[in-house]
């Protein structure tokens, strides 16, 4: 299996590479079509092997149960892993900026006597 391949891609090449070898009349057991999914696993999926190696009958598992258990396992471990990248992004964004403004409070005066070029930097100065 390549690196970061979906399941349904090596699924479809492996039946492929078996329906080309029957056709040589080449014959299969359940168990040997199991083993050789199994082995062709990359190393992200030794949990799952070792699961049903351990607890399942090789030779009577149903190879479309096989498949079934692999796409959801896949689709478990893509959200924890975007879940894990996205809690990774979060501790290293860099702390926003804070800014306080000084308020000057004039008895009577009004923002009125600010200019369009100070109103226009302060929209600017709030809007950052």
């Amino acid at each position: 299996m390549k690196q970061d391949e979906p399941i349904v891609d090596m699924i479809t090449r492996f039946t492929d590479i078996i329906n080309g070898l029957k056709g040589f009349d080449r014959k299969f057991t359940n168990g040997e079509l199991m083993s050789k999914i199994l082995r062709y696993l990359s190393e992200d999926w030794n949990s799952l092997r070792m699961l049903i190696e351990n607890i399942k009958d090789v030779n009577t598992y149903p190879l479309e149960e096989l498949y079934g258990t692999l796409m959801t396992y896949e689709l478990n471990n893509a959200e924890t892993k975007e879940k894990t990248r996205r809690s990774k992004e979060e501790m290293n964004e860099p702390p926003k900026k804070q800014i306080a403004l000084k308020s000057i409070n004039d008895e009577g005066s009004s923002n009125t006597n600010m200019s369009d070029k100070e109103l226009d930097d302060l929209v600017l100065l709030v809007k950052k």
